[in-house]
């Protein structure tokens, strides 16, 4: 079965001094702010788009890595994974470096990385950012 999930923003004046606050409608979470200024210099308490994709990466990468070694017989105990997402203003996103440390009982060094690769290429999100370049560092805890 098919899910939709649903965001919205609100967006108010001109790109460089307007601001917009981002509802998350699916889970009901709530809302965050945005400004071109927490887009392209420093957060300063609000996220952007990039920030928004680091989150789906990230998650998805872990369900996609957790599926995969689960699948193999190694399930893991533990995944820390980090999504950095490079913007460059006028380039637009120019990378996306994962970072996982994990720790999975009866698995080495090289099934592990061999696992962490698979699931970077495979997870949705990857495949749905296969216009950028997507990097990834893994090892065991």
């Amino acid at each position: 079965m098919a899910t939709t999930r649903t965001a919205h923003t609100e967006w108010e004046g001109n790109l460089l001094e307007g601001k917009g606050v981002v509802s998350f409608d699916s889970s009901g979470i709530g809302e965050q702010p945005v400004s071109w200024p927490s887009r392209a210099e420093q957060a300063n308490g609000k996220t952007s788009p990039e920030e928004l994709i680091a989150a789906a990466h990230s998650s998805c990468f872990s369900m996609a890595l957790a599926h995969g070694l689960t699948g193999a017989g190694t399930p893991p105990t533990k995944l820390e994974t980090k999504a950095d997402v490079t913007f460059q203003p006028g380039e637009g996103i120019t990378g996306i470096h994962l970072t996982v440390r994990g720790e999975v009982p009866g698995l080495d060094e090289q099934g592990f990385t061999s696992a962490a690769e698979d699931a970077k290429k495979n997870c949705p999100v990857s495949q749905a950012l296969t216009g950028t370049t997507i990097t990834l560092t893994a090892e065991l805890a």
